[in-house]
C-alpha cells in the first residue's frame, strides 16, 4: 500500500477506508468529524454526535482542540453525547466522557449544557439508561420514530463487539429502547449502552479501528458469515445513512481485499 488511503466497498457492510498509521487514521477522523459537523449545521441547523471511548476518538479529539480544526467546527451548534459508557465516576480514568471532557471538550468553546455524559452518579444502572434516552428524545426525538444523530463514532472490540453491545449479552436483542443498562458477565460489570436502533439511525456511522489486534475481528464482521450475535458490530447497518470503516494498515492484515491487492 501506498501512504495514500485505501477504499474498498463492502456494499451494506460499510465502505473501508485504509490509513498509514494511528496518526493518519486520527487526522481523517478530525477532518470527517469536522466536515460532518459543519454540513449538519448547514442543512439542519445543529449536529448531533456520539461518540465513543478508546485510543483513536481521544487522539482524535485531542486534534479537534488544536488549530486550523477548532476553528472548523461550529461549536455554538453542537450536541455530544456518548455511545457507552462504564458504570464509573466521570471522575475515573475508565470513564468515556470524563476521557474526552479532560482531553478535548474542555479546551473547546462548547457550553457544558451542550455536552450529554450517561448519568453515572446514581446508583440505579436501569434508571441511568432511561434517564439517557429520555434526554435523547428531548433533543432529537424531531417526529422522528427513532431519533437520529449526524455522527455516530463507533469503535471495535477483539470480539466483535461495538459501543458496550457485547457477544450473548441481552442488549442485543432490544428494538424499543434507545438506550439500556447491559450486564456484561465475561466483564463481571454493567455497561450503560446506546442500542442497535438509535446506532444503526445514524446519518452518518463511522467505526474507528486501529491495530493488529483487531485484525481478526475486522475481517470476521467484514468479510466472514452473518453471526451478528456472535459479531455484534455486524447489526450495525444503517437503513438510511452511510456506513464507513476508517482503519489502519495493520487492522487490515486479514482482509482478502487488501491481500490481494497487495500482492
Amino acid at each position: 500500500m501506498t501512504d495514500r488511503p485505501t477504499v474498498v466497498d463492502y456494499g451494506e457492510r460499510g465502505e473501508v477506508r485504509v490509513l498509514a498509521d494511528g496518526e493518519a487514521l486520527a487526522r481523517d477522523a478530525a477532518d470527517l468529524f469536522a466536515h460532518i459537523a459543519l454540513e449538519a449545521v448547514t442543512l439542519r441547523g445543529r449536529c448531533r454526535v456520539a461518540l465513543s471511548g478508546g485510543t483513536t476518538p481521544r487522539r482524535m479529539g485531542e486534534l479537534l482542540a488544536q488549530s486550523p480544526d477548532r476553528e472548523r467546527v461550529p461549536w455554538n451548534r453542537l450536541d455530544v453525547f456518548w455511545g457507552d459508557e462504564r458504570w464509573v465516576p466521570r471522575e475515573s480514568p475508565e470513564s468515556n466522557a470524563g476521557v474526552a471532557i479532560r482531553t478535548f471538550l474542555d479546551a473547546v468553546p462548547i457550553l457544558a449544557d451542550q455536552i450529554h455524559p450517561f448519568p453515572t452518579d446514581g446508583t440505579d444502572p436501569d434508571a441511568a439508561a432511561a434517564a439517557y434516552a429520555a434526554t435523547i428524545r428531548d433533543l432529537l426525538g424531531e417526529g422522528e420514530l427513532t431519533p437520529r444523530f449526524d455522527l455516530v463514532l463507533l469503535g471495535l472490540g477483539e470480539d466483535g463487539h461495538t459501543a458496550s453491545l457485547f457477544p450473548g449479552t441481552a442488549a442485543l436483542a432490544e428494538r424499543d429502547a434507545l438506550a439500556v443498562a447491559n450486564p456484561v458477565p465475561t466483564l463481571k460489570a454493567t455497561r450503560l449502552t446506546l442500542t442497535v436502533p438509535v446506532l444503526a439511525a445514524g446519518r452518518e456511522v463511522v467505526f474507528l479501528v486501529g491495530g493488529a489486534g483487531k485484525a481478526d475481528a475486522l475481517a470476521a464482521v467484514l468479510e466472514g458469515p452473518e453471526t451478528p450475535d456472535r459479531l455484534p458490530a455486524q447489526q450495525i447497518r444503517p437503513v438510511d445513512g452511510r456506513l464507513l470503516w476508517l482503519v489502519d494498515r495493520d487492522a487490515v492484515a486479514r482482509l482478502d481485499a487488501f491481500s490481494r491487492r497487495d500482492g
